[in-house]
Formats: C-alpha cells, structure tokens, sequence
C-alpha cells in the first residue's frame, strides 16, 4: 500500500531570493548533495544552491557571472565530494565547498557541447555529449580539448540515465528525429554502443521516460501523450551485430481511474510495483486538476493521490522517499511510503491483524506442533508476487510441500529454511496464525530466531513490520531470542531497540550498554523520521517550548534558587529543548524516548559498569544532564515516577546517575564544558539536602506534638503557643 504523508516547503521561488527561480524560467534539475538529506538545485540562469532539506535551509549558494549561463545541471562527485557545473555549453567548473568565487576555481573548455552529466555515487560522474559521445570525467580531464565523436548527429537527445552495472557504468539515453524514437545503450567498460529504435505507436508518442536496472537487463518505462505508461526490455548481454533493432513494448498501466484520465507529464518510478505521475486529471464534468498521483502497476489501481491547487511546472523528482516539485511559487516536498503490494492493500480491503496472545507460562515440553499440517493445507498462500495463475499454483505447492503432516515446529522452521523469501514470510506467516495453540513462548522464540538467521546473509532482507509484531504480541525475553537485538543493533532499528528494552526481562549489559552508547550518538536527522513510543516523555516535555522564553527565576519546591543559590548558567540554554516551567532538556523528544527505555531496563551494576566505562566522554555528559533533567522533574513536585507510560522513577534515575558518575568521574570532573554543568547539579543537589533536612525537622516535631497531645488531660483548659526552631 502506498500512501503519501505529510509535506513542507523547502524554498521559495523568486528571481530575488537568491535561492530559488522564478516561475518563467524554472527549474533546470534537482539532484542529490553530498550527503543523504542534501539536494542541489540548479536554475535556469546562473545560480546552483546546496539545501538541507530536513532543516529547509540553504547551505550554499554559488553563481557564474553575469552574461554566463548554467546550461547543465549541477551535480556532485560523490567520490570527491566536489561540484561539477558546465555553463555556456563548454566550460566545465568543478569546486568545494569553501570556495566562494566560481571564477577562481578550476576551469576547462572542452571541444564539444556538453548534454549532462551524471554522477554515480560508486562510479564517478559520467558526461554525456550532445552529438551522443560518452566520457568519463577523470578521462575527460586528461585532455579537455581531445576530439568527440558524433554518434547521432541530426537527432535530438531528450532523455539520459546513468546506472551502475557490478562495478561498471552503463548509460542509456533516448533520441528523436522525425518522429522516430532511438535508444542508445551505451557500456563503458567495454565502449560499446548499441542502438535502438522504439516501436512506433499510432497517434501517441511518448513524452518522458525513466528507467532501472535489474539482473542485467535494463527496464525502460515510457509515458505516452495517449496516457499510457508502456515497458520496453533491453537486455544488456547483446550480441547481435544487427545496426538498429526494433524494440517491442508493452502497456504497463492505463492512466484511467472511474471515468477521469490523468494527462501526465512526469513521472518516477518508487519499487517494482509502484510508479509517481505527476499530471492533469480530467473527468467529462469537471475542470482539469493538478494533482500528484501514486499507481499500482502490479494491480493497475490508483493508490493516492494529492491535488495541487497551484500550477506547477511539470517537473517531478525523487529522493530519499521524498517528492519534489515546484507549487505556486514554492519548491514543495512531500513524503510517502510504499509497503509490499498485496491484493488485500490495491482493492482497499487491508485490515489490521488480531492475533491473539500466548500464555505468559513456559512449558518446554510441548514442543511439538501436530495441527501445523492442517493448517498449512487449509490456507492459501498470501503471497501475490508472481503475475500468472500457473506461478501461483506452483507457489502454494511449494509451500505445502515444505510442511507435512506432524511436524514439530523445529522440523517446519528447518523445511522453510532454504526456500525463496515470498515462500519462507508465507510459512512463518501461517505458523505464527496458530500461536495460540501452541502455549509456549520457546516455539515463538524460534520462529524470531529463524527470521533473524535469514536476514544475516541478506543484508537488503529486513521483516522490520513482522518483527516489530511478533514483540509487541508476545511476552518473549532475550534468551529466547538472542539475535535480535544484535541485528536491530546492526540495522539501527531503533523501534525494536526501544521495544525490546521495556518487555524483555534478561537483556545483558553488554546490549543495554550497546543500545545507550547508539541512542546518545545517533545522528538528529535520523530520529525526525524514526517512529518511536513517545508515551514516557510527552507528558514532560514540551514540544513546542523551544520557542518559549526562559523564565529568569527558577523555583525548587517553593524555594528560589536564583536568591539563595544561584542560577543555571545561560550558557546550558542555547542548547536542547525547554519545557514549559523553563527547565533545561538536553536532548530532543526521540532521544528522550529511548534513553527512557534504557534507564527502565534491568541490569546489574557490577556488570554493567565495565562497558560504561567506554562510553565516550562527550556523551557521558550529555547523558549526565539528561538524567539530572529528570532527577529536577520528579523532585519539582516531589514526585517519585515522572508521569506517562513506561516512565523511569526517581531511584531508577539516582542509580544510573550514580553508576555513571562512578564510570567517569574522573573524566568529567576534568572537562572543561563540565564544569558549570556539574556546579549547577551540585547547587540543586545541595538545595534538596537542605529541604528535606527541614522536612524531616518538621516530621519529627509532628511526630512530638502528636505525642505530647495523647498525654495532657482532655478536661484541662490551656492556651498554648508552640515555637518550632
């Protein structure tokens, strides 16, 4: 099921922001930065800007001079982390970072005009020139003045991809000339070209193309003006000597839903099953709409879609699970999702699951598992990954024929280990279905086991969805499954991780140190789009009250330490959230989350301080005052649990906070950037001393008064004026 979430505006575009483009001229391409979260957006005109996009915020921002123009969009070098521009046709630029004035950087006229480059993030970019020559970009710069070949002469490049075959590139890009479309396929390991020629179709020619490789075979997708999207194979182990092969195609999808067509002009491909168009969609009866569109080619169903009010430019870009496109006068960025397709998700018939719980009790001696069999010949296969009726026939055979009769759950797990993942997901599938006669957790434990050992050798293999079900169904420990936590570990699955720490029982220090040590370094962009509990934070933590102001007087059960014992340093403030009584949070709301789950897990201080000691002293001290946040928190009501679900309490935070300062003491006690911090605990520290030290003078004459009162005669008549010193 695909579905599109939420959107933000990544920056404006006008002529005088210095950022962006008007709308007359648009946008010349969007390609990827250096890192992940990082876009480079080229105008038509002269300027290339470097954005950020979680932060929506440029980074750089470089301009060739007036009276030159960017006629190629600007990419970068992933090797190098350099940035490659060609302006007036033949000059290419190449700089970094620091440097400012692009006339200073490196420069060189080449021989030909240059159609566009592509940058491979493992092959280096490759430059296609506009007469159909392909070169390298480190052969290029050997000698930019050597000759280029001219493959295509009279006709006009409309569209190139670059792909990477093993470790070798491989450029495809499409022509036009009279009508006629060609496809040329070139493999520079061995500099050969192939070319093409697409199958005409009667009154429709196609208007955009995108492509993907898989199994050495390279799959092109077209976009027709009849509003059809049409697949044409091309297979990259040619050996004909045949001059211009004419190649078949076939319609992939139909772009017409209840009546309404969507006129497209752009599109991009998501997975195997699912296709973006970004388009006009028109009914009989009403007026064209803009809108951005997510299909299902497996099923030929319209998955969701998006109007946009605002005209856009046709343009249509994907990265990271992101959408860009311009809106109005804005570049807009719209993320989405793309689950596994099934029958049940296309028809909109997906309902959650209800499995039922197991016993909390384990009986090791009912291993055995006899109404397996049944079950498994009773159901279908789920699975839908293969288009024919034979290929499903032939996949519920294998799947039966892997589970026979009074097989333990061992025996199954065995049977299903070497058979093809839709068959193995499918077995383990209908195995879990029947949980609740099977009254033991161990069984449970073994299927985890079971989907761990698949995913070891197959690091794009990851069941996270199934997992994370599995845990929060059954009452499971560490040592039923003892690899789980080391692939979650390894996949920087914080979900799981946050999971497993608050239900298993019996994680070692080992882990619970491993999973602290991930929580305290793991980058901030990467939590934003983490899903996590955030139940044991939220009732404490003010989301928004970072942009609230810090209050210049901070109260500690009534007494103001700002008079007696001083204030928290401004220094600490410029960093970390705030909550809405202005005390200081040094970590974000995810990160909170999970450094929760931590301090709630079980562990025992003679094992665990070892490891801690490795913790890095940076994070130590981050850590420090994130558990002094808290020791404030519950102290400022004298509370002994924070509120929310899967809260730490007071004692639980006074013993790591004591445990930690026994692993670097030393250490933190000697950073400088401590210093203030550890001054402003020890004031706090001192304060409360002094608080419940009167507290308990004040229980004691209390417990006095009660005493003296049972004493005195109840017939005496007395005034009497008591002084409590």
């Amino acid at each position: 099921m695909a579905a599109l979430c939420e959107s933000f505006t990544l920056c404006g575009l006008s002529p005088s922001s210095g950022v962006g483009v008007g709308l007359g001229g648009g946008l010349l391409a969007l390609e990827p930065g250096p890192d992940p979260d990082h876009v480079l957006l080229t105008d038509r005109g002269r300027t290339t800007t470097l954005f950020k996009v979680s932060d929506q915020k440029p980074l750089g921002c470089w301009s060739v001079k007036h009276g030159q123009i960017l006629t190629c969009p600007v990419v970068c070098n992933f090797e190098t982390h350099e940035y490659i521009a060609v302006h007036d046709d033949k000059v290419l630029r190449i700089w970094k970072n620091d440097d400012i004035n692009l006339d200073k950087v490196f420069k060189a006229t080449l021989s030909a005009e240059v159609h566009r480059i592509h940058s491979l993030p493992n092959g280096g970019p490759v430059v296609l020139f506009r007469g159909g020559g392909v070169r390298t970009l480190d052969v290029l710069l050997e000698a930019p003045q050597q000759e280029i070949e001219n493959i295509i002469s009279d006709e006009v490049i409309k569209w190139s991809e670059a792909f990477m075959e093993g470790k070798h590139p491989v450029l495809i890009f499409t022509t036009e000339k009279d009508g006629d479309f060609f496809v040329y396929v070139q493999k520079l390991k061995t500099n050969t070209l192939h070319k093409y020629k697409l199958e005409q179709q009667e009154l429709s020619k196609p208007m955009s193309f995108t492509a993907y490789i898989k199994n050495h075979i390279i799959t092109l997708l077209c976009l027709y003006s009849n509003d059809c999207v049409y697949k044409v194979l091309i297979p990259l182990q040619q050996n004909t000597e045949e001059e211009e092969q004419i190649l078949p195609k076939s319609l992939l999808l139909s772009l017409s839903v209840s009546g309404s067509v969507l006129k497209g002009t752009s599109f991009v491909v998501l997975d195997k099953d699912h296709i973006a168009v970004l388009g006009s969609l028109t009914a009989s009866d009403e007026e064209p709409k803009e809108c951005l569109t997510i299909w299902n080619t497996k099923f030929q169903t319209l998955q969701t879609s998006k109007e946009l009010p605002l005209r856009t430019s046709g343009q249509l870009w994907c990265y990271e699970e992101k959408f860009f496109f311009t809106h109005g006068k804005v570049l807009t960025v719209i993320m989405y999702k793309c689950e596994t397709s099934s029958l049940a998700a296309a028809v909109g018939k997906l309902k959650d699951r209800q499995t039922p719980d197991v016993s909390a009790f384990v009986n090791w001696n009912t291993l055995g598992y006899e109404e397996l069999a049944d079950s498994f010949q009773s159901q279908q296969s789920g699975s839908l990954k293969h288009e024919s009726t034979t290929d499903l026939r032939s996949e519920r055979n294998a799947v039966a024929s892997v589970q026979p009769d009074n097989l333990s759950v061992g025996k199954v797990l065995l049977n299903l280990k070497d058979v093809p993942r839709s068959i193995f997901e499918d077995g383990i599938r209908q195995l879990m279905s029947q949980a609740q006669k099977l009254d033991l957790q161990a069984s449970i434990g073994s299927v985890v086991t079971a989907l761990t050992n698949r995913c070891k050798p197959h690091s794009q293999y990851y069941p996270r969805t199934f997992m994370l079900e599995i845990v929060q169904t059954y009452d499971l420990s560490y040592s039923l499954c003892p690899d789980l936590m080391a692939l979650a570990l390894e996949r920087k699955d914080l979900s799981l991780l946050q999971i497993c720490l608050l239900r298993f029982p019996d994680i070692p220090e080992e882990i619970t140190y491993a999973c602290l040590e991930m929580f305290l370094s793991i980058d901030e962009d990467y939590l934003k789009y983490t899903d996590l509990d955030l139940d044991s934070v939220i009732c404490y933590i003010d989301i928004e009250s970072n942009n609230k102001e810090v209050k210049s007087e901070i109260v500690e059960n009534g007494f103001s330490t700002e008079q007696e014992e001083g204030t928290w340093d401004t220094e600490l403030t410029e960093e970390g959230n705030l909550t809405s009584d202005g005390e200081l949070c040094p970590v974000g709301v995810q990160r909170a989350a999970l450094l929760n789950a931590v301090l709630c897990s079980a562990y025992s201080e003679a094992f665990l301080l070892p490891h801690l000691k490795n913790l890095p002293a940076k994070q130590a001290v981050l850590f420090l005052r994130y558990l002094f946040y808290l020791y404030v928190k519950c102290s400022e009501k004298i509370n002994t649990a924070l509120p929310g679900m899967s809260s730490p309490t007071i004692s639980q935070i006074m013993d790591w906070m004591c445990v930690l300062l026994d692993a670097h003491f030393t250490v933190i006690v000697m950073l400088p950037e401590a210093k203030l911090f550890l001054s402003s605990m020890h004031k706090f520290v001192r304060a409360q001393v002094r608080f419940y030290s009167e507290l308990n003078k004040i229980e004691g004459s209390l417990q006095e008064l009660q005493r003296l009162h049972h004493q005195k005669d109840p017939q005496t008549y007395s005034i009497e004026v008591l002084e409590i010193i």
